[in-house]
């Protein structure tokens, strides 16, 4: 999920956990503690993009980097707030369940969690955008809420609770959203009589009434949308998986790597006699006649010593506005 969202996630924790001690201080340890895992991205300022993609939800977001990390700073604050009353044991469970939680709501999106790291083994529910203002905002109002209580500790508590009950609801509502969307997807396949191996749905950008799915057939990928608004039937449009275009090269530990970031969904295509990798998972991101461009895309070139290399497909902001306002006017059924 996005910052500001796990923020507000882990400051409601560390207020559950000590918020009745010390106050709104619990608030911005719990901050802290829904924030660290994501500092994972900042890996991408020390290797390639491929390697950031590849570390990001991985150790960070681990039992074991909460149970570790819970430890070490559950001690820390130990020492700082002891003269308050906190114990070890309520600095250990304020950021162990910081983290954990963290990674329990990243588990919900497209992306994945590793929560069983050093296993190779993303967890991912797919029933939430990464940002998402139904689960946000009515979290922060009660939050604030809560932190606007100093005096009536109960009183407190109950608003900090109404956080967890309220959002946690909604997500629970996205699994049966994605249930009905996933029906209605397979329904669409089955009356066109079109045969799958695979099919992944998942919501759109900030909504859960418009949905995405992508089906995998012998040699090709279909992409589909479905609102809840729709009138007519669904549609699918082709993308061919084109492994021709790679010839022997299918076993390169680069592309390999890139197969396993795309978890089996992705495509390659050919632009001016240069070969790209496409990523599938998050959808396009401008899709107008020839000009099709998917979210993720990676070139392919050869540095100086004549390896095979890539780099990401840099993203204009134009298209994403404009994406936006296709997906809102899609939203409605139209």
């Amino acid at each position: 999920m996005d910052s500001l969202t796990q923020i507000i996630l882990g400051a409601a924790v560390g207020n559950a956990i000590a918020g009745r001690k010390i106050g709104n201080k619990a608030i911005l340890y719990g901050a802290i503690a829904g924030t660290i895992p994501d500092l994972d991205i900042l890996s991408v300022y020390f290797t390639d993009p491929i390697t950031a993609v590849e570390v990001h939800r991985g150790f960070t977001h681990s039992i074991l980097f909460a149970l570790f990390g819970g430890a070490i700073l559950g001690y820390l604050m130990y020492l700082i707030e002891r003269k308050n009353k906190v114990t070890i044991e309520e600095g250990f469970w304020l950021f162990f369940w910081g983290f954990f939680t963290h990674a329990l709501l990243d588990m919900f999106t497209t992306w994945g969690t590793r929560l069983l790291w050093p296993f190779d083994y993303s967890f991912a529910f797919k029933s939430i955008f990464v940002i998402d203002p139904l689960y946000t905002l009515p979290f922060a109002y009660f939050l604030i809420r809560s932190m606007r209580e100093k005096i009536d500790m109960n009183k407190r508590m109950y608003y900090n609770r109404m956080g967890f009950y309220v959002s946690s609801t909604y997500l629970f509502i996205t699994l049966a959203l994605k249930a009905f969307a996933f029906y209605s997807f397979t329904d669409a396949l089955s009356k066109q009589g079109i045969k799958y191996t695979e099919m992944s749905v998942k919501p759109t950008v900030m909504n859960t009434i418009l949905w995405n799915a992508i089906v995998e057939t012998e040699d090709s990928f279909l992409i589909g949308e479905y609102s809840f608004f729709d009138h007519s039937p669904i549609t699918f449009q082709e993308f061919p998986k084109n492994k021709v275009l790679i010839k022997s090269l299918e076993n390169h530990p680069l592309i390999v790597r890139l197969v396993d970031i795309s978890e089996g969904y992705y495509t390659f295509s050919e632009k001016k006699e240069e070969i790209y990798f496409n990523d599938l998972r998050f959808g396009l991101l401008k899709n107008e006649g020839e000009e099709v461009q998917f979210a993720f895309s990676y070139r392919f070139y050869l540095d100086n010593k004549g390896e095979l290399q890539a780099e990401e497909v840099k993203k204009d902001r134009k298209d994403g506005v404009k994406l936006l306002k296709k997906l809102w006017v899609r939203l409605q059924g139209i």
